[in-house]
């Protein structure tokens, strides 16, 4: 099912397999048969981005392919240059100048030579493709090379395994560059081609950050995809921050074609999904958060119904964008005596509350 043709030329880092779990909290809130999350922060290097990595450099393993650079947000950069150092190749990565600083030092720690650049992931994609030449690395970026997109198809088939092959009503996917929602397309079409899945596909949810909406653009307007323009971008510095997604015209036939929608959510309705979601004990980033975001904003315009099945995927770890908090604000105690001082006021308050 991917196309890697030799068994040596593997390079795996453990991915996939990640769970599927039921939100029931959130659930005996909000009106549907059933919601679920599926935790791709718990792949290596904490992202869904670690499955695209482990079969694109699978396939330049087995071409001999020894120099690689991409174009990130983020958690690209970090998986590629985790999978490249496991192959033993020079990896390169270029990400805006605001990109989360765990994931600059992370890309560090794998030894990539990391850069930051004055623009947006499209601007760094520009000069790795100036520079492919000359430089001789191979462009890892988004549909650049069809390895990353058959990485992702493994979500596909593993949602449909969990799920006993009948797949939810809905889909809500954080999108970007859209790898993932391509991915997961071409896998339940693959499974209906083979006899293992028959009926409808569900409806695709591509969820985006206000700010830098191009595929919410489309979708509302009834109109082809346009790429959104960067001296508009306020968005934060995320992976759904992608003005010229590769594959936008794509990504909203598939939308249309599986009766889907876009939806636009803020910060602040990302930062509440991304609370309500760790009090659950799942540490989703701003994009896996932006999906409940957008479930709750379709939910209660009625687009999602009361007797559907909703799978939400929470693509990233939280800990590499959490900016609500740090370690400096946390307290010191040297004994128990000492926390009892300093919490009483708090316990106080919580047993009046």
């Amino acid at each position: 099912m991917l196309p890697v043709q030799q068994t040596r030329s593997i390079v795996s880092l453990g991915e996939g397999w990640t769970p599927l779990i039921r939100i029931n909290q959130e659930q005996q809130i909000l009106p549907v048969k059933e919601l679920w999350v599926k935790r791709e922060e718990q792949n290596p290097t904490a992202s869904f981005k670690a499955r695209g990595f482990s079969t694109a450099i699978s396939l330049l393993n087995e071409h001999g392919v020894k120099k690689v650079a991409v174009p990130s947000n983020g958690n690209a950069a970090s998986a590629l240059a985790a999978y490249a150092a496991h192959a033993g190749m020079q990896s390169y990565v270029f990400v805006p100048q605001d990109c989360p600083e765990m994931i600059i030092d992370e890309c560090l720690y794998y030894g990539a030579h990391t850069y930051k650049v004055d623009g947006y992931i499209h601007d760094a994609a520009r000069i790795i493709q100036d520079g492919s030449v000359e430089q001789g690395w191979f462009n890892v970026g988004t549909l650049r090379e069809p390895g990353r997109v058959e990485g992702k198809k493994t979500m596909g088939f593993e949602l449909a395994e969990q799920m006993n092959w009948i797949l939810p009503d809905v889909i809500v996917y954080p999108t970007g560059g859209g790898s993932g929602i391509i991915g997961l397309w071409k896998a339940f079409h693959e499974l209906k081609s083979l006899g293992m899945l028959s009926g409808d596909l569900p409806r695709f949810v591509s969820v985006q950050e206000a700010g830098c909406q191009p595929i919410v653009d489309a979708i509302r307007s009834q109109t082809n995809y346009k790429p959104f323009p960067p001296e508009k971008v306020t968005a934060s510095p995320t992976g759904m921050r992608v003005p010229e997604p590769p594959a936008g015209s794509l990504i909203v036939s598939i939308l249309r074609e599986t009766d889907g929608t876009a939806v636009a959510v803020d910060r602040d309705e990302i930062r509440a999904a991304q609370i309500a979601m760790g009090a659950q004990g799942i540490s989703a980033s701003p994009e896996g958060s932006a999906t409940l975001a957008g479930t709750i904003r379709l939910i209660e315009s009625g687009w999602i119904g009361r007797n559907e099945r909703v799978v939400l995927f929470n693509t990233s770890h939280a800990i590499k964008y959490w900016p609500y908090t740090s370690s400096s604000s946390v307290p010191i105690v040297k004994n128990y005596e000492e926390w009892v001082r300093l919490t009483s006021p708090q316990l106080k308050e919580g047993a009046m509350k």
